[in-house]
């Protein structure tokens, strides 16, 4: 019978080969509790494959938020919910739940700068990469130069693969620039392709009767305000500047001589 020290070894090496860590780490200690507890073999078992099992689950969120490609993070719990616009207090708890992303309906949060659309997006985005699931956040102006790369570059049928099975896109800053003719009906193609069954997030500072100023064709922009609207989400983000009161919030803070 081998003594006690070679199954430790043992142990460490399979581990190490299997690829768990937490095991590895965390064997002894349990072995040591197990007998304190006169713990039988089923629940040193469980318990010990616990451990492997949270450590995988907290690290997948972790690979989630950092594949999202957040320009930085922003949580919901930050949000300042009663300096939001008044629609968005109202949809606040609705949007929360996520039933948008389940459903696979767009969101838009649209009005004047400041207001909080992209903090809300991003906050929205990484509680969905903490609940599972896939998400990517891209601005606007940036998704469409990345669909002309990969047209000239023959790679737009990978690209589309991909944008087709997020869970959730963020495309953030609709309106900041307009686009040719070209960038328009590959935007409009690429939104498509996700309407109706999977979800995205637009945020823009202009109204609705102004995304002809973006895409500069009104048939063009018709096609693509009922796209994005059908059963989505809208929230109306016209109000006071949600950033400009943290501006002066941390100004006042500030010890300046």
């Amino acid at each position: 019978m081998k003594p006690s020290s070679v199954w430790v070894e043992d142990i460490n090496q399979y581990s190490k080969d299997l690829k768990l860590p937490e095991v590895r780490q965390g064997f002894q200690e349990l072995i040591k509790e197990a007998n304190q507890k006169d713990m039988g073999y089923e629940e040193f078992l469980a318990l010990l494959l616990q451990k492997e099992w949270d450590s995988r689950r907290e690290n997948a969120k972790y690979n989630r938020i950092r594949r999202a490609e957040f320009p930085y993070k922003k949580y919901l719990e930050d949000l300042s919910i009663y300096d939001l616009p008044e629609d968005a207090q109202k949809k606040y708890k609705q949007l929360k739940t996520l039933d948008f992303i389940k459903e696979g309906r767009n969101l838009i949060l649209a009005g004047n700068p400041g207001t909080g659309k992209t903090h809300m997006a991003i906050g929205l985005g990484i509680k969905a990469c903490m609940e599972e699931y896939k998400v990517w956040f891209t601005t606007v102006p940036l998704l469409v130069n990345q669909i002309k790369e990969c047209r000239s570059e023959r790679t737009l049928r990978a690209f589309q693969n991909r944008f087709e099975k997020y869970d959730l896109v963020i495309a953030d800053e609709m309106g900041y620039i307009s686009f040719d003719k070209e960038g328009a009906e590959l935007l409009f193609t690429h939104l498509s392709l996700r309407a109706g069954r999977k979800s995205t997030i637009i945020t823009t500072n202009l109204s609705f009767e102004r995304w002809e100023e973006i895409f500069q064709d009104p048939v063009m922009t018709a096609a693509m305000i009922d796209r994005l609207t059908f059963q989505s989400y809208l929230v109306n983000m016209n109000g006071n500047s949600y950033r400009m009161k943290q501006t002066k919030e941390w100004l006042e803070n500030q010890p300046f001589a």
